[in-house]
């Protein structure tokens, strides 16, 4: 057992593992006060999982990054010491969290239904919901960094999806969004196909674009489906059990 933890602290700052397992304790005591312990920690684990998903494929390919950080309300994310090399490195990135996000999930569905448990149902909701959130093909969220690899002008698309939600659950988040969306936008408003630094970050096979739109796509739907369902389900066993 000491050989597996030297190990592990000789692989890890310990630091930064202090963080992250302190910043996910808070986070489920802040959770677990307002909606319970169980769904906390499963809510927290879900989104863990999404964040090692972009740690993986980050470190799959080459790129230095720091282990996740919880913030309450807001998520987590995971630090890129290294910026990606080209927009199929930062599509590849990008697609690592809602993929492992999404398995998390559909994991949490099966529990639940084989079980019959309300908690795994709503947290496999929550899954699902927050993983298709992030689809918004709209920088920082991940979709937008799997669609650049067809065009950063395609953030363009994820403006009316952002106000759409706004509009129908206004959010203090959505509004904290939009600001980091703006200079990415502006940047999107300004992008120059024929500009050298951009020849040499967005020169990407069709095949590849097209390969990447297909994913992007099929995960969107099901993502999609699954989170009307899952509610719809919540939604009739709060009515059968009376909540």
């Amino acid at each position: 057992m000491i050989k597996i933890l030297l190990l592990l602290l000789s692989g890890v700052k310990l630091g930064k593992l202090l963080t992250t397992g302190g910043t996910m304790i808070i986070s489920v005591a802040v959770y677990a006060w307002i909606f319970g312990w169980w769904y906390a920690v499963g809510f927290v684990l879900l989104l863990f999982v999404h964040e090692m998903g972009h740690y993986i494929a980050a470190r799959q390919r080459g790129l230095d990054v720091g282990l996740p950080t919880f913030i309450p309300f807001v998520g987590a994310w995971v630090e890129l010491k290294d910026m990606p090399h080209n927009a199929e490195t930062e599509a590849y990135v990008g697609l690592g969290g809602p993929l492992a996000g999404t398995v998390a999930a559909l994991l949490c569905y099966f529990l639940a239904r084989n079980y019959d448990s309300d908690v795994l149902l709503a947290v496999s909701y929550s899954g699902f919901f927050l993983n298709l959130f992030n689809m918004i093909p709209l920088s920082p969220f991940d979709g937008g960094r799997i669609t650049a690899v067809l065009t950063p002008r395609i953030w363009f698309a994820g403006v009316p999806v952002l106000l759409a939600l706004f509009y129908f659950r206004p959010s203090p988040i959505l509004i904290l969004v939009g600001f980091l969306a703006w200079p990415q936008l502006w940047r999107a408003w300004k992008y120059d196909p024929e500009a050298e630094e951009n020849k040499a970050y967005y020169d990407i096979p069709g095949e590849t674009r097209f390969t990447y739109a297909v994913y992007y796509l099929i995960l969107l739907g099901f993502l999609a489906v699954m989170t009307y369902d899952v509610h719809e389900m919540v939604q009739a066993s709060r009515v059968v059990r009376g909540i």
